[in-house]
């Protein structure tokens, strides 16, 4: 689980925008620029160059805090 108090404070290194939390898949997902960061041994991997582009699927099943 990923603290909430920190998730509060982490933005999208891209676009600044929000990142939503997916606790199945261990990733933060930033709808805006449809990309997925992993959180690897809890800490979140922010960097674009590891980050997975979202897919149509996972986009239209887009969840809400």
């Amino acid at each position: 689980m990923l603290d909430k108090k920190l998730l509060a404070i982490l933005a999208c290194p891209i676009c600044k925008g929000n990142l939503y939390y997916d606790q199945n898949t261990q990733e933060l997902l930033c709808y805006a620029d449809s990309l997925a960061f992993p959180i690897r041994d809890g800490i979140p991997v922010m960097l674009d160059n590891e980050a997975r582009q979202l897919s149509q699927q996972e986009k239209d099943q887009r969840k809400y805090p």
